[in-house]
This record gives structure tokens, C-alpha cells and sequence, in this order.
């Protein structure tokens, strides 16, 4: 009994510490939207350049995702998660400066601290709770996207409605990541020792071989290219359709929060489901319906209906993605080398979409072209993502074709 309660009280902490951790993974992006008006009035900065400041984090996540594994090997997946938090707050405060080096700086290191965590915690869902990889999916999903959607809506009224600034305005998540640290320290007294390697055998091969695995990658990466390129250039567009920016900012919650319940319910559905290519074709025509809306701009309903169905079809796409990550892995070893794969170059895709969106604006002066290049990109998700949704482990199909060969040979 006593050790059933032991057990019982560290899930508890480790289901705490995620979901607290999952609340900071978003904010420091999604609130820069509907500011980078004032940024890019005060700053001097083009639309390109505005368009980093959510780019930035992407490609230094990127670039870092490969290198978590071995991160997470030497200091510990618990010490890694820590250290991912204090450089995302040190990158949010280094932000709020508003000096223009500061600025750059610390959304490099927004994006390096995501890094660390947003990599790390599929494996440890994978390993802690592999017999409930939906449900624990859906849950931390679901918390991530809570302050997604808040932190937009917020960003105006803390700016301009309390007089505060910008500055203040993005620097004020920092208090978010100081309670996330205090959830997480139990992990740190709880696990004293911890080589921070996934259990489960090594994966036999390549995961960089495994079409699948890239199936999965595409689907991540470009799916997470429009939800970065919408949550930072929606309130512009809103903006240029009539809408007042504050309104626009608080338009992007509504796109946030309408992927809340689907946020859960995915992963949970997937979890259950023989195969997932349904899910993905629902994603895609959800996604494709939304943009279409916006890009009629036929009058103000029309364009909150076709939010809400972004919203739903973007918000399935990312938890739906993450759960591909423990569903097509045999292992936690291999959710870690998938989870690893996918965020590197899925991310290094993502982070071109809002400065390539800014680009488009800039040469042509119209959404039209963004947002039709957009369309593009959810009609090639969705492949990609009933790719991804074969029954199958990311080596199993190499290893498959090898044995049918041996026993044909036999």
C-alpha cells in the first residue's frame, strides 16, 4: 500500500510538472501577433524582419531539436526540462528590453528553451504512461493550448489598456515560467539520478531512412508553417479587412481556443483508431475550408466561421502530430529519435512561414497570394499526414520487407 501511494504521488507531481511546463511552450510566441504593429512602428523594422521575431524561435529550435537526446543523456530529462525553462525566461526578459540586439537575442533563446522541453516531453509521455499515450498527449496539448490562446488576447489590453508598453506586455509571461520552475522542481528531488536515456532497445537502423518517419516530419513541419504564420500575421490580416487591431488580437484567442477541445480529443481518438488517415483528411479540410473563408473576406461572419474552423482543424494538427511521434514509435528510445527527427526539420520548415508570409505581403501588398500559398501548404500536410496514419512502426516496414525476402529465399 505504502508504495502504491509513493507511486501514486509521483504521477501526480509528473503529471503537474508536464502540464505546467505545456503552459509556457506557446505564450512567448503567440503573444508577439497582434503586437508587432507597435514593435515594427517604434523598431523602424519591415514586415520581413517582424516576421523573425516568430521566426527566430523556430529555426533555433530546429537546429537544437537533434542535439536533446544527448542534452537530456548527460544532464537528465528533468535537468534538461529545468534548464529549458530558465532559458526561455531569461529570452522572454531579454525580449521585453526593446532594444533591438536584446530583442533578437532573447527570441533566439525563447526558441532554444522551447527547444529543450517541446522535444523532450513526447519521450517522457512515451515512457512514464506508455499505455496512455493519448490520453497524457491530449492532456499537455490541451494545457499548451489554454495559454496559446490567452496570451494573444491578452497583448493589447496589458499594452494599452493597463499602459504598460510592448515591452511589459511580452516580458510579463516570465512570472508564468517562475510558478512552471517551482511545479518542476519535485522532479529534480524526486528522480536524484537519472541517465535521461528513454528505456527500450535501440532502434534497429536509420529513423532518417524510414518513410514514414518522414511522412511524420512533413506533416509536423508544415503544419505547424501555417499555425505560426497565422497566429502572427492574423491580426494583420484582420486588420487590413477592417477590423480594429485589438479586436484582431483578440480574434487570434478565438482561433486559439477553438482548438481546445480538439486539442484533447485527438490524440485520445488516434490512440484508438486502427489507423489515422481519416483523422489527417479532417485536419486538411477543416484547415483548407478556414483559409478559404478568410480569403473571400466576404463579410465579418463569414470570417469568424472560417476562424473557429481554422482553429479546429490547426489545433488538431498539432496535438495529432505529436501523438503520431508515441504512436509510431515501438519505443520510448525510438519516440525520442522520432520526436527529435520530426521537430528538427518540421520546425526548420515552420519557421519559414511567417517570414516567407511577411515577404509575400511586402512584394505583392495584398493577403490574397499569402493566403493562397497557405492552401498549398494544407493540401501537402494532408498527404502527408494519411502518410503518416499507416498502422505501422517508423522501422517496421524495412524490417518487414527483409524478413518476407528471408522466408521467400527459405
Amino acid at each position: 500500500m505504502r508504495s502504491s501511494a509513493k507511486f501514486d504521488s509521483k504521477t501526480f507531481f509528473l503529471m503537474a510538472g508536464i502540464i505546467f511546463v505545456a503552459f509556457n511552450l506557446r505564450p512567448a510566441i503567440t503573444s508577439v501577433g497582434p503586437l508587432i504593429g507597435a514593435i515594427r512602428d517604434e523598431t523602424g523594422i519591415s514586415n520581413s524582419a517582424a516576421g523573425l521575431l516568430t521566426t527566430l524561435p523556430l529555426v533555433a529550435f530546429a537546429l537544437l531539436s537533434p542535439f536533446v537526446p544527448r542534452i537530456a543523456q548527460k544532464l537528465g530529462s528533468e535537468w534538461s526540462i529545468l534548464l529549458g525553462l530558465t532559458i526561455l525566461g531569461a529570452g522572454i526578459a531579454a525580449r521585453s528590453l526593446g532594444m533591438l540586439p536584446p530583442l533578437y537575442i532573447g527570441t533566439i533563446l525563447i526558441g532554444l528553451g522551447v527547444g529543450l522541453c517541446n522535444v523532450l516531453l513526447p519521450g517522457m509521455v512515451k515512457e512514464k504512461f506508455p499505455q496512455k499515450v493519448g490520453l497524457l498527449t491530449g492532456i499537455y496539448t490541451f494545457s499548451m493550448g489554454v495559454c496559446a490562446g490567452l496570451a494573444p488576447g491578452f497583448s493589447i489590453p496589458i499594452a494599452e489598456d493597463l499602459g504598460l508598453g510592448w515591452r511589459l506586455s511580452l516580458g510579463i509571461w516570465t512570472i508564468l515560467i517562475l510558478i512552471a520552475i517551482i511545479v518542476w522542481l519535485p522532479q529534480i528531488r524526486l528522480r536524484k539520478k537519472k541517465t535521461g536515456v528513454p528505456k527500450g532497445s535501440a532502434p534497429k537502423g536509420s529513423i532518417w531512412s524510414s518513410p514514414i518517419a518522414w511522412q511524420v516530419t512533413l506533416f509536423m513541419g508544415l503544419q505547424s508553417m501555417v499555425y505560426f504564420s497565422t497566429t502572427t500575421w492574423l491580426p494583420e490580416i484582420l486588420h487590413s479587412q477592417g477590423r480594429e487591431i485589438a479586436a484582431a488580437g483578440w480574434m487570434v484567442t478565438v482561433f486559439q481556443f477553438s482548438g481546445l477541445p480538439v486539442n484533447f480529443i485527438i490524440p485520445v481518438l488516434a490512440d484508438r483508431l486502427p489507423n489515422q488517415k481519416g483523422i489527417a483528411l479532417g485536419i486538411g479540410i477543416f484547415t483548407f475550408t478556414g483559409i478559404t473563408g478568410l480569403l473571400m473576406n466576404v463579410n465579418a461572419i463569414i470570417s469568424n466561421i472560417s476562424i473557429v474552423l481554422l482553429g479546429i482543424g490547426l489545433g488538431a494538427a498539432i496535438s495529432h502530430s505529436l501523438t503520431l511521434i508515441g504512436l509510431r514509435a515501438e519505443n520510448a528510445k525510438q519516440a525520442a529519435s522520432l520526436s527529435g527527427m520530426a521537430q528538427s526539420v518540421g520546425y526548420l520548415l515552420a519557421a519559414a512561414g511567417p517570414i516567407l508570409i511577411g515577404s509575400l505581403y511586402d512584394l505583392f501588398h495584398t493577403w490574397t497570394v499569402p493566403l493562397i500559398f497557405l492552401m498549398v501548404i494544407t493540401a501537402i500536410f494532408t498527404i502527408s499526414g494519411i502518410g503518416a496514419g499507416r498502422a505501422q512502426f517508423v522501422l517496421q516496414d524495412k524490417h518487414h520487407k527483409q524478413k518476407k525476402t528471408a522466408s521467400t529465399i527459405a
